[in-house]
């Protein structure tokens, strides 16, 4: 697969019409609700605006907060479905900040994840944000992972990652007392935080420039103004007319959309190209039981299987102290689909008939099995846990909390693992960008991935 910046020429024209529980945005003090401001800023005291940002996560709070610093001219919202910021795929990740070494050498998402983890201690230090660099090893325990191990570590210093050093068996036990293996990498530059806070620094970095961020909106359709007396002139300034299913529509010029899970759907309301279609992965973590967290003291890691974008069930700390185990990966019946029997048909039959999942499925089917193995059986993933750290038994060990990511399959079951850009043609298609994809790790990268969106939008819209 090409890891780099793509962008799909679709026919973006006449909108389409809304879906079951799409994304929302909010449109003024009457419609939907304004976000709390932690301090400063200012509430949003109008309907219209500038540039709209559909999706309240990490990287659409990091794009608000770079357009609106370059542009603090400009009237900017951010517009999200939800009653509170970042609660899907950034409050539901396993807060590590990576540190770059498992991409491809000169691709985006190496230079991007690189770049970001650099910017996140860096934010994190100015705004006093807590986090951890307690580091990680990506550990062999078979003779013939060690290969993999020795061309994942040449791939890390190829791609600038900082402190690497190769390690053997001695020096495992004195990073991890408790770990048993033949080599491993350790990267000390990996580390520690939750990512919810700092998506809400950002926003309130962005309304304390002015910007409005508004909940609770549930969007049916994107179109351009009708002419009609009473609307000719704010028509002809904000083109775009954003509705939700109550009838209430928000007008601004330029639209970016960083939907998530819901990317996919969000594009065709405005008429553009559905694929790449979304597939949600679920994936479920275990807990250590507390008087067993002394057993890990940073990430372990497996050696990572090339053929897939999931890096494997690996042991995180986090900030609160507990230690997650996992996640598997497993397909969610449902696209928020926390639990194991969370389900909706119509997200079913939208993977099943329109996405290319019956083409992975087949290319792939024993390890789906063995994911799905796993998740019903606790004593199949501990089997693999204590590969690592043969001291864990199943009575330490508890279900935890589950996250579920938005992974873009292509029409040949390929998992689309680059960015992927979406405007379209037409005149709708010219005031508008989608951002379809934007891959694991996207939380480390989010301040890097803004940059990047801030200059598309700037290059597209001619802000």
């Amino acid at each position: 697969m090409v890891l780099a910046l793509r962008y799909l020429g679709s026919a973006c024209g006449r909108a389409r019409g809304g879906f079951p529980g799409g994304f929302s945005v909010a449109c003024g003090p009457a419609l939907g609700r304004p976000w709390p401001l932690c301090q400063g800023g200012r509430r949003a005291s109008t309907s219209s605006f500038d540039v709209v940002i559909i999706g309240g996560g990490i990287v659409g709070l990091a794009s608000a907060r770079a357009l609106i610093l370059r542009h603090p001219a400009l009237s900017i919202g951010v517009l999200e479905k939800e009653k509170d910021l970042a609660i899907h795929q950034t409050g539901h990740n396993s807060g590590v900040i990576h540190s770059g070494i498992y991409y491809k050498p000169e691709s985006l998402k190496a230079k991007l994840c690189v770049q970001g983890a650099a910017l996140i201690y860096e934010y994190c230090n100015q705004k006093g944000i807590s986090y951890k660099q307690c580091g990680k090893l990506i550990v062999a325990v078979e003779q013939e992972e060690i290969p993999r191990l020795r061309a994942l570590y040449e791939r890390g210093l190829q791609n600038g990652v900082q402190g690497l050093r190769l390690i053997q068996q001695e020096d495992i036990k004195k990073k991890e007392p408790y770990c048993r293996g033949l080599m491993a990498i350790d990267c000390p530059y990996t580390g520690i935080v939750d990512y919810r806070q700092v998506a809400l620094s950002f926003a309130q970095d962005f309304q304390d420039a002015g910007g409005s961020v508004l909940t609770n909106f549930e969007v049916k359709n994107i179109e351009m103004a009708r002419e009609s007396p009473s609307r000719r002139e704010d028509g002809m300034k904000y083109p775009i007319v954003i509705r939700n299913t109550k009838g209430e529509e928000v007008q601004c010029q330029y639209v970016v959309t960083c939907a998530g899970l819901y990317s996919d759907r969000i594009s065709e309301l405005s008429g553009c190209n559905p694929d790449p279609r979304i597939v949600p992965f679920r994936g479920d973590y275990l807990l250590l039981k507390p008087e067993k967290c002394y057993l890990v003291k940073g990430n372990i890691y497996p050696v990572p299987d090339s053929r897939f974008p999931f890096l494997g069930v690996h042991f995180t700390p986090r900030m609160d102290g507990s230690i997650w185990l996992g996640p598997n990966a497993v397909l969610a019946f449902k696209r928020e689909g926390y639990k194991p029997f969370d389900f909706s048909a119509g997200d079913i039959m939208d993977v099943v008939t329109k996405s290319g999942l019956i083409k992975l499925v087949s290319q792939h089917f024993f390890y789906g099995v063995n994911e799905m193995y796993k998740a019903c059986f606790l004593s199949a993933t501990v089997k693999h846990l204590q590969k690592f750290i043969p001291e864990i038994t199943i009575s330490d060990i508890r279900r935890g909390p589950a996250g579920v990511r938005a992974q873009a399959l292509d029409q040949d079951g390929n998992l689309v693992e680059d960015f992927v850009f979406d405007g379209g043609v037409g005149v709708i298609g010219n005031h508008i960008l989608h951002v379809r994809n934007a891959p694991s790790p996207a939380a480390t990268s989010s301040l890097a991935i803004s940059e990047m969106i801030a200059d598309e939008v700037q290059r597209r819209f001619k802000l």
